[in-house]
């Protein structure tokens, strides 16, 4: 199941990191970097998007009887449009 989980939260996260690339419009756990190269005209800019979930408790304490870590952390990544 949480593998499940995680796989839905890495497809929001990519949706979210290519929709956001093409619109330009950034929300603030966003990260952008930047790939310059030699060529002046290549200018590459890569938008990283961050999601983070909770894993539900199907089974009360057993993820912290067994040093689980509760907390989905994805990412998704696309590169930037440029606007003209």
């Amino acid at each position: 199941m949480a593998t499940n989980l995680r796989n839905g939260e890495v497809a929001i996260a990519q949706s979210g990191a290519s929709e956001r690339a093409i619109s330009g419009q950034l929300i603030a756990s966003d990260e952008v970097i930047e790939l310059n190269s030699i060529d002046p005209f290549a200018h590459i800019r890569v938008l990283v998007s961050h999601r983070e979930r909770l894993l539900p408790q199907l089974v009360p304490g057993l993820l912290s009887f067994l040093g689980a870590n509760s907390l989905i952390e994805v990412r998704g990544a696309a590169v930037m449009e440029t606007l003209n």
